[in-house]
């Protein structure tokens, strides 16, 4: 089954389309499902790239009213929401709001003051050892996968976007996050959004999703659009590589229930 649950909205204030062009691109290019999960607000607007506090209803408004628009065919609500350490209680608040489909869990902080993935922050990529920078991001991966507050993970390895990649194995730097998807039993995205970045690579590397399978920790594919072309994106390069790490299922999800379906 071909679906596709990380795409965003306008709301977000960098994505452009609405979510009915989004669903018409889904139907065309042969995807069963597709579900929005635009960035969540936080208790005070921090920063520039998310829905506002007071957008959360018209977010849940507009997707509801795209579902009884296009219905039969579903159209899933969810949120991404980020893992920042302190704000945990905001996410379980978040998680009442509505009736979502799946909360998507995802680090983009690695301080306060800092998403790593952030073309505005380059020069701190300067400033600190990559080597520092890559530990914090999945020692916060970890972190998040622990906490149980999301249904899916996002891009595994968004550190990478820049192209700038430590020395060495790069296995010393998933192992905390790989043992802490397998010991809680995690449900993590394969988002081909990477393929459109500087390290041209789908999210997660294939000895990350290897070593992932070897823990039981399943997959969804996603394409983590910010704009109607990009739904379904390059996800037959993502079947190939779930396939070369040894998966034939992925997970889908309605109601916050998984539900498993052939690659």
């Amino acid at each position: 089954m071909r679906f596709d649950y990380h795409t965003h909205t306008p709301l977000c204030h960098h994505a452009v389309g609405e979510p009915s062009d989004y669903v018409r691109a889904a139907q065309a290019a042969g995807l069963e499902e597709i579900g929005f999960a635009d960035h969540n607000p936080m208790p005070t607007q921090f920063d520039d790239w998310r829905m506002a506090p007071e957008d959360l209803p018209r977010y849940v408004e507009m997707i509801q009213a795209t579902q009884k628009s296009f219905a039969p065919y579903p159209v899933r609500l969810g949120l991404e929401c980020d893992f920042i350490p302190g704000y945990e209680d905001h996410i379980r608040w978040l998680s009442h709001q509505a009736p979502w489909d799946y909360l998507i869990g995802s680090v983009h902080y690695i301080s306060p003051d800092w998403d790593v993935d952030n073309p505005k922050h380059m020069k701190r990529w300067e400033e600190y050892p990559v080597e520092a920078i890559w530990e914090a991001y999945f020692s916060a991966y970890a972190q998040m996968a622990a906490s149980g507050l999301y249904d899916f993970l996002g891009h595994p390895d968004l550190v990478k976007k820049f192209g700038r990649f430590p020395e060495g194995d790069l296995m010393r730097f998933y192992k905390p996050a790989l043992e802490a998807l397998g010991d809680y039993r995690c449900v993590i995205e394969l988002n081909t959004a990477g393929l459109r970045k500087d390290c041209r690579e789908i999210y997660p590397t294939l000895s990350f999703l290897i070593e992932a399978r070897k823990r039981g920790v399943r997959i969804l594919i996603n394409s983590d659009a910010h704009a109607p072309n990009e739904v379904g994106l390059n996800f037959e390069e993502a079947r190939a590589l779930a396939r070369e790490a040894g998966y034939d299922r992925l997970t889908r999800f309605i109601q916050r229930e998984a539900v498993e379906t052939p690659l």
